[in-house]
């Protein structure tokens, strides 16, 4: 049975950075079990004083220490749970800014929210665009201005298209569509006319058949969208015809979100803005 170690993710705003980097480190312990709590706003010294005593009251009733990972930005308090809290705390801003300080030779803010908060109202603002653009243009529900979208993923029904989508425009910032390619079009041999003209834009992804059979069967059991040779059908008139149009193209079966939308940024070029 797998250790368990508890982990605090301890934070003065949202907690995502703190989670961010963590949760890398963290994997790359396979054989522990870690049970996780975010403390996102401890941005006084009442709610600095509330979480080491959680911190302290799990570490006296597991008789381990927990491990605090910390993105509070000001040095007291930062200085305060690494004090006082009996755990192994790993303090994110303090171990990095430093350096930094003394290789820009100059003083950083120490301003809590500067990642992940509005310090960028048109940044913000154009992430917001992103993601509704991106939500108006699922599953070829609209194509209209897609002349404004950055990249257009193809394939066959529930391949990775949507989760896809939405993780660049939320993640980057990035105005994605997609675009189903269905049996009529294999029929047809070519690619849907309403795509034609952003041909430049398109970006496929594949998927090996028998896991789309098993995500179809969840989805729609029984009928002949999610039969097993139908998904060997699509797949491969699909993977046909993208290669016919010159289409770059991804196998999505073995590979997480993250990895799919960074393959895509990467190989179609397209800007990304981190937030």
């Amino acid at each position: 049975m797998a250790d368990r170690r508890t982990v605090f993710f301890i934070s003065d705003r949202t907690g995502i950075t703190a989670e961010m980097l963590g949760n890398s480190l963290l994997s790359q312990f396979e054989d522990f079990q870690f049970q996780r709590q975010t403390v996102p706003f401890v941005d006084s010294p009442e709610k600095i004083d509330a979480v080491i005593r959680q911190v302290n009251e799990t570490a006296e009733r597991e008789g381990k220490r927990p491990i605090v990972f910390s993105s509070v930005v000001d040095e007291g308090m930062s200085a305060t749970i690494r004090q006082e809290a009996d755990a192994l705390t790993l303090d994110l801003f303090q171990v990095f800014i430093a350096p930094l300080e003394a290789e820009l030779g100059a003083k950083s803010s120490h301003a809590a929210g500067r990642s992940h908060g509005l310090a960028n109202s048109h940044e913000y603002f154009a992430r917001m665009e992103a993601i509704n653009f991106t939500q108006t243009h699922d599953d070829g529900a609209a194509t209209r201005d897609l002349a404004k979208a950055q990249v257009i993923l193809v394939g066959v029904s529930r391949c990775g298209k949507t989760p896809t989508s939405l993780y660049l425009a939320v993640q980057f910032g990035v105005r994605a569509a997609n675009f189903p390619l269905t049996p009529d079009d294999f029929v047809d041999r070519k690619l849907p006319a309403s795509v034609l003209p952003w041909r430049d834009r398109l970006f496929g992804l594949t998927i090996d058949p028998e896991r789309l059979h098993r995500i179809r069967e969840e989805r729609r059991p029984g009928g002949k969208y999610a039969a097993l040779e139908n998904c060997r059908y699509e797949v491969r008139e699909c993977e046909q015809l993208m290669q016919r149009e010159g289409i770059p193209m991804l196998d999505t079966t073995a590979k997480s979100i993250e990895e799919i939308a960074t393959t895509i940024l990467h190989r179609a070029k397209v800007q990304r803005h981190v937030y």
